[in-house]
């Protein structure tokens, strides 16, 4: 099951369980929008394509919440794809 992390790991913006602004790669590093087009929509991580990340609904996120536990790593996007 997707933990739908709460941030960005490059700005460390809040990112809601239903954000339509939330892309991950296939290990689940998250980053938002803006961050991700700036990196050319890869991973600075894995190298893998961002994509959107799926939104849980609300009924189901009593029973299974998102996660809690913040990821933030600025120095791993810096620079990053970025022009």
């Amino acid at each position: 099951m997707l933990e739908l992390r709460p941030n960005c790991e490059c700005c460390n913006t809040d990112l809601q369980p239903d954000s339509q602004e939330a892309l991950i790669c296939s290990f689940e590093c998250t980053f938002c929008a803006s961050c991700a087009e700036s990196m050319a929509m890869r991973c600075p991580n894995c190298g893998g394509e961002l994509v959107t990340r799926p939104r849980r609904a609300a009924e189901k996120l009593i029973n299974n919440p998102a996660s809690t536990t913040r990821v933030f790593k600025p120095q791993g996007c810096a620079g990053a794809g970025r022009v």
